[in-house]
C-alpha cells in the first residue's frame, strides 16, 4: 500500500494548484485524475487579478500566465449596442489592473509544468473507487485496484465528485432550466480584441471574451444547445443577441460544447480527513467567469491550511479553511445567479432593467464594487 500526507484527486486547475503549492512547501503528496492526458475540456478562459495575485505563491505560475493572456482592461455590459454598465479594472490597487483572457488548457498547462518542476506529476487514468477514513487517516482504493494512505484527501474532482458522495456531503441546489454552450471562434466585424462584453437579451445571455491568437469565446444561455455547435448557430446567436451597428461575422468555428450549469454548494468543505475544493465543493453559473478563479484560491487557502497542520498545528486550521472559504462561494453563487437572471428578463421588463442599470451605471462607487467583486479583490484576506 502507498502511503502519502495528502492525496489529491482531480488534476483540473484547483487540484493542480494544490498540488503544486504542497509540493513547493516539500509535502508528501499524490495527485491523480480520471481523464487521460489532454482529454479535458476548455470550459473557463478567465483568470483575475486576485488570482493572479493568489498564484504567486506557487512560483513561476503568475508570469506565465501574464505573458501569454490578453489583458482586458475593460467589462461592459450591453444591451446590442448600448452600454448599459461599464466596468473598468485598470484604476485597482493591483498588479493585474486586468481580466486576463486565456483557456483553461493553457492555464492547467501551466500549472501542471509547474508541478513538474517541483518535482510531482499527475498519475493518469487514475479514478477513485471507494474511500475509508479513520482516526489516523483516509484509505482510498482506486478503480485499477491500487490502494492510497493518506492522512489528508483533497477532493477537487469536480461537481460530481466521487470523493464527496464517498464522503456523504450533501450538495444543494437547483441547476437552470437553459443550457449553456460554449464555443472558440475566430470573429471578424464589430467586436473588440480587449475588451470582455456581456451581452443582455430577452433570448438569453451571451458573452463574448477574447482570447490569445484572433480568437474569441462564445457564451450563451440556450433552450437546447446542439453537441457540436457550428458557424450558423453561432452566427444566429451574435445576430439575435450581439452587436448591431457593426455585426460580428462568425469566420471559423474551431471548438465546441454544451453544459447544464447548477448552482449548488457543498453543505460542508470537510468530513473528517477529506476535505473539498473548487467544484467538488461549489458550482455556478459562468456569468462573471469567477468558478475557475475561486477554485484556485480554494486550492492556495487549502494547501496552506494542510501545511501548518501536518507541522504540528491544530486541525482547527482545517476548519478555519472551510469557514473562509463557503461564504466567498456563496457571494459567488448570488453574483452569477443574478447576473444570469438580470440578462434573461423578459421582453417587457427589459426597457425598465435597462434604465435602472443605465442609473446604477453613472454612480461611481456602484461601478467600482462591481469591479472589486468580479477581479476577486474583494476576497483578499483581511
Amino acid at each position: 500500500m502507498e502511503t502519502t500526507d495528502v492525496l489529491i484527486v482531480g488534476a483540473g486547475p484547483t487540484g493542480l494548484t494544490t498540488a503544486a503549492a504542497l509540493k513547493r512547501r516539500d509535502v508528501r503528496m499524490t495527485i491523480v485524475d480520471r481523464q487521460a492526458a489532454g482529454a479535458n475540456t476548455s470550459r473557463a478562459a478567465v483568470v483575475h487579478s486576485h488570482t493572479l495575485e493568489q498564484l504567486e505563491t506557487i512560483g513561476g505560475v503568475t508570469e506565465r500566465l501574464v505573458a501569454r493572456g490578453i489583458h482586458a482592461s475593460r467589462f461592459t455590459i450591453r444591451d446590442r449596442d448600448r452600454i448599459l454598465m461599464p466596468v473598468r479594472f485598470d484604476e485597482l490597487p493591483t498588479k493585474y489592473p486586468y481580466t486576463l483572457m486565456i483557456s483553461q488548457a493553457e492555464t492547467e498547462a501551466v500549472l501542471a509544468a509547474r508541478l513538474a518542476e517541483l518535482g510531482g506529476e499527475v498519475r493518469r487514468p487514475r479514478a477513485l473507487a471507494t474511500l475509508a477514513q479513520d482516526a489516523e487517516g483516509v484509505t482510498a482504493v482506486m478503480e485499477d485496484g491500487e490502494t492510497i494512505r493518506a492522512r489528508y484527501l483533497v477532493g477537487a474532482d469536480g461537481m460530481h465528485s466521487v470523493v464527496r458522495s464517498q464522503a456523504n456531503i450533501a450538495f444543494p441546489g437547483d441547476s437552470y432550466e437553459q443550457s449553456f454552450s460554449l464555443v472558440d471562434v475566430r470573429l471578424g466585424g464589430g467586436v473588440p480584441h480587449d475588451e470582455v462584453i456581456l451581452y443582455f437579451s430577452p433570448a438569453g445571455l451571451v458573452v463574448v471574451a477574447p482570447l490569445p491568437g484572433g480568437l474569441h469565446r462564445i457564451v450563451a444561455t440556450v433552450d437546447h444547445a446542439p453537441e457540436d455547435p457550428d458557424a450558423a448557430f453561432v452566427q444566429g446567436l451574435l445576430d439575435a443577441r450581439g452587436p448591431q451597428r457593426s455585426r460580428a461575422m462568425v469566420r471559423e468555428v474551431l471548438w465546441g460544447s454544451r453544459f447544464r450549469v447548477h448552482h449548488r454548494i457543498a453543505e460542508s468543505y470537510r468530513a473528517g480527513r477529506v476535505l473539498l475544493a473548487g467544484d467538488a465543493a461549489h458550482v455556478h453559473s459562468p456569468a462573471g467567469g469567477q468558478g475557475m478563479n475561486i477554485g484556485i484560491q480554494d486550492g492556495v487557502a487549502l494547501a496552506e491550511a494542510l501545511v501548518r497542520v501536518l507541522g504540528g498545528a491544530s486541525e482547527a486550521m482545517l476548519d478555519e479553511y472551510a469557514s473562509r472559504r463557503r461564504p466567498v462561494a456563496l457571494q459567488v453563487v448570488v453574483l452569477a445567479d443574478r447576473l444570469t437572471r438580470i440578462a434573461t428578463v423578459p421582453e417587457r421588463l427589459r426597457p425598465p432593467r435597462n434604465l435602472v442599470l443605465g442609473a446604477l451605471a453613472c454612480v461611481p462607487k456602484v461601478r467600482n464594487e462591481l469591479a472589486w467583486r468580479l477581479s476577486g479583490l474583494v476576497y483578499r484576506p483581511a
